[in-house]
């Protein structure tokens, strides 16, 4: 199996975790976006929606964004580089230390604070962007929740990738959804590749991004007040999380793997080990880890932050014990996955 960078960006490690879940072995891998440049998978995002909208952005003028903070994070330093102006319209979901590096790259930040009615913040981000955009001429809007450039860049860049990495095997890949378009470009790639992959979105419980019912969200990085413009007609099989489940996963594979996810990729690792509960014939399964834990330091990591928001007991996920843990850069032999 041959591959090239199709967004120009080196690869992000996978690694390979042997576990036992219900005394059956399985293999699980993280791939880990957060070694992305601007520590996450919305580096990929963001350098594709530059590309797309480069030519129409005045410097004396600049763009806009919403965010909830990696984005944002990202789209700050593609413009600092390029020496135009950015706002990230953000909400107070976003992580403190992301908004202190959003500024110091010179970008601005606005601050959406009154929640949507529809369990967060995103539709009064995007009524603010508009605000914004009927009030300054040629200030340009990239849109990440309905470009193309979107879905393009992981059809092109990340899914390849991981197929790459993974050698072509027939596994589960868990992709998490907000705006819809990763797990677009997932699809599109495994369509015309032919990748033997059973393909799963995961959501936040409450959220609508796939069509489910909406309702009080915690976490950032996951979930949508609104249907993906991307996947219009949802996407099955998906499987929706709770926070304190997926906080608990991120603090397990923390204190057992030494590995530190976002909570978004906490979200796909329980699903996952739901998932091998579910179906002893399911060996392998992906999970297309975002970013890292530095991004949650003050919230899923916060002991505090996690008693605020009733979120207790400890970091145990019963029936699952962890083999062995590898990293693979490439294409992996049997004996490397074993």
């Amino acid at each position: 199996m041959t591959w090239s960078p199709g967004d120009g960006l080196a690869p992000t490690p996978v690694v390979q975790l042997g576990v036992e879940v219900a005394g059956t072995p399985r293999r699980l891998w993280l791939k880990l976006e957060g070694r992305n440049p601007y520590g996450s998978i919305k580096g990929r995002t963001a350098l594709a929606l530059w590309r797309d909208v480069a030519g129409r952005v005045d410097p004396s003028v600049g763009f806009v964004e919403s965010t909830s903070g990696n984005l944002g994070l990202a789209l700050a330093a593609l413009a600092a580089a390029q020496r135009v102006p950015f706002t990230a319209v953000v909400d107070p979901r976003a992580s403190v230390a992301l908004l202190y590096d959003i500024r110091a790259l010179g970008a601005r930040v606005v601050a959406v604070d009154t929640p949507d009615g529809a369990g967060g913040y995103l539709l009064n981000r995007l009524a603010r962007v508009r605000s914004m955009l009927d009030a300054r001429p040629g200030l340009v809007w990239p849109n990440q929740y309905a470009n193309p450039a979107n879905p393009a860049a992981h059809e092109a860049g990340t899914a390849p990738e991981l197929h790459w990495q993974t050698h072509g095997e027939r596994m589960s890949v868990l992709v998490a959804v907000s705006t819809g378009g990763t797990l677009a470009g997932f699809r599109r790639y495994a369509a015309t590749s032919g990748a033997d992959w059973e393909l799963i979105g995961v959501d936040a419980a409450g959220s609508a991004a796939l069509g489910g019912p909406v309702g009080p969200r915690l976490l950032s990085g996951i979930g949508s007040s609104r249907a993906s413009v991307f996947l219009p007609d949802g996407h099955r099989p998906t499987v929706y999380v709770d926070p304190a489940e997926a906080v608990r996963v991120c603090l397990w594979l923390r204190d057992t793997t030494g590995i530190g996810v976002g909570a978004s990729a906490g979200a796909l690792v329980a699903a996952a080990l739901r998932l091998f509960r579910a179906d002893a014939r399911r060996t392998s399964a992906a999970c297309l880890c975002p970013d890292g834990a530095d991004r949650y330091l003050d919230t899923v990591y916060s002991a505090a932050w996690r008693r605020a928001h009733g979120i207790t007991g400890h970091a145990v996920v019963p029936g699952v014990r962890v083999l062995a843990v590898g990293e693979s850069a490439g294409p992996v032999t049997e004996e490397a996955g074993s």
